[in-house]
């Protein structure tokens, strides 16, 4: 069974992917600014979890395009919605490879990169992808209304208390 911070992740994917689900190639590209596009959002948390989990955790680099369209620092850019859910999906997916062996005491350790104990732990790390998930995910909704999308999802709605068992503690 997963760890309940594992499941939390989870289940801020589920809710992210409300948020960008069904909308069209051509209101990804958009750039509202002072905020980035929907694709840049969608592609900045795939890199988030490849740095984290792929690259930090395995020295892996599953999707390496990534890291000079949407990584920290870059540049502001407008990538294609479709090409980043697609980079998002395959991350998600091998991140979680590397999530679903953790252990409740391998969240209380640090990562080692490059020979370095970073300053916080994996459940830090993990916590702070959710929350960085939230934040872009209200991001994207106000992208959407100022779009004059209708009909936008419920977030944390009924699915809390419906599946919510499934993401909460036993």
């Amino acid at each position: 069974m997963a760890l309940n911070i594992i499941n939390q992740l989870r289940f801020t994917r589920r809710e992210f992917k409300k948020g960008f689900s069904g909308i069209e190639e051509k209101d990804g590209f958009q750039r509202l600014l002072p905020m980035n596009s929907i694709g840049w959002i969608v592609g900045h948390l795939a890199w988030h979890e490849q740095f984290y989990w792929l690259t930090r955790a395995q020295g892996k680099i599953l999707v390496p395009e990534i890291i000079d369209q949407v990584g920290f620092n870059k540049p502001a850019s407008t990538p294609s919605l479709k090409e980043m859910i697609d980079f998002w999906g395959e991350i998600t997916i091998a991140s979680d490879e590397y999530l679903n062996n953790l252990s409740l005491k391998d969240l209380m350790n640090c990562m080692v990169v490059k020979g370095k104990e970073l300053p916080f732990n994996i459940g830090t790390m993990i916590s702070r992808v959710i929350y960085h998930y939230w934040y872009h995910n209200g991001e994207i909704q106000a992208i959407r209304q100022l779009q004059g999308h209708k009909n936008l999802p419920d977030f944390v709605s009924d699915d809390i208390e419906t599946i919510g068992s499934f993401y909460l503690d036993e």
